[in-house]
């Protein structure tokens, strides 16, 4: 059986002249519970802070609301920014998500990239590593039930929290990055991974073999499948739908590119030219036979889905959702389960 997740994403951006914010959070709750009901495997919720669009700064409360009218599908939180944000508070929000959707929720903690995010947090770029380390260990021990001390001096905490996680942290918590040290840290900690490049999997199983840790959850991105698919009757006017929508989000992720000095080296670069986007195939417009057809050819990897793209209507997400629900039993077939 090839190893597939189909995962419906959300990052409730809402440029002005797109979708009202409160539809969009409305209609994310609904389109959740389908998804859950028509049987994908995994919801994706992001996190950035302080963007114009309204990018989900906070995914543990939308996670929550979620969790609350779904039964069986999975959570996926990434990246959650850790050097931004107390780990100790961090770990109630997931300890209490953990409970809402009974052991159904999984972490992916970032380091962060975005200086404006930094800033606003009071915090430095050059205490991203530290923050990393550091946050992780609290959250792990705060997540076992320990009662603890943390730091030195007079910057000592005393550490407890309840209540305790559904699942062992270590099940909960990945590790996330596009870099060595990250699949480093990830094996180090005894935690996940969910890295960028897939051939970073092999340094974080090699580094967990060396240090007699187990692995835990880790993906392996693959090419040849789409950030997100929009299923649609006629790919052309599929694509007329999503493609301000598509283009806005590549223009957002090149301006942060471009701010901590990347914009060389940006995967969105020249990505603002809609035909231009739509020929590198990060996000496509496809019927449901040509998804399974392209899910048939592919090794693996995530089946992934944004209804509700850079304020995509609900109207339209709702469409290649339904879509969805009518060509799942092919789908699955083609994945091989």
């Amino acid at each position: 059986m090839k190893d597939f997740t189909i995962t419906v994403s959300f990052d409730m951006r809402s440029p002005e002249w797109a979708t009202p914010t409160a539809d969009l959070y409305r209609a994310a709750i609904d389109m959740a519970a389908f998804a859950d009901a028509i049987g994908a495997d995994q919801i994706g919720l992001m996190q950035h802070h302080g963007s114009d669009d309204g990018y989900l700064p906070q995914p543990f409360v939308l996670a929550g609301g979620m969790a609350a009218v779904t039964r069986r599908i999975r959570f996926l939180l990434g990246a959650v920014i850790l050097p931004l944000h107390d780990p100790v508070e961090l770990a109630e929000q997931m300890a209490v998500v953990d409970n809402l959707s009974n052991g159904r929720l999984k972490v992916i903690f970032g380091a962060g990239y975005v200086p404006h995010e930094f800033a606003m947090f009071r915090k430095s770029l050059k205490d991203r590593a530290k923050l990393m380390d550091e946050g992780l260990e609290i959250i792990i021990r705060a997540l076992k039930g320990e009662r603890f001390e943390h730091g030195d001096g007079a910057e000592t905490r005393p550490i407890f929290v309840r209540p305790r996680p559904v699942q062992e942290p270590e099940d909960i918590i990945l590790v996330g990055g596009g870099v060595p040290a990250s699949a480093r840290r990830a094996a180090r900690f005894g935690v996940g991974f969910g890295p960028m490049k897939g051939d970073l999997v092999d340094i974080y199983l090699a580094e967990c073999q060396r240090l007699g840790n187990r692995p835990r959850t880790y993906y392996r991105p693959r090419p040849g499948l789409p950030l997100a698919v929009h299923l649609c009757e006629d790919p052309d006017q599929g694509w007329e739908a999503i493609a301000p929508h598509a283009v806005h989000v590549i223009t957002e992720y090149a301006k942060w590119a471009e701010a901590e000095g990347d914009a060389s080296s940006s995967p969105f670069k020249g990505m603002t030219d809609p035909a231009v986007l739509r020929q590198a195939g990060m996000f496509a417009a496809w019927t449901p036979q040509m998804l399974v057809e392209k899910v048939r050819q592919a090794e693996g990897g995530n089946i992934g889905f944004q209804p509700l793209l850079g304020g995509l209507s609900p109207q339209e997400g709702w469409k290649s959702l339904k879509l969805l629900q009518k060509t799942m039993p092919e789908l699955r077939e083609a994945i091989g389960g």
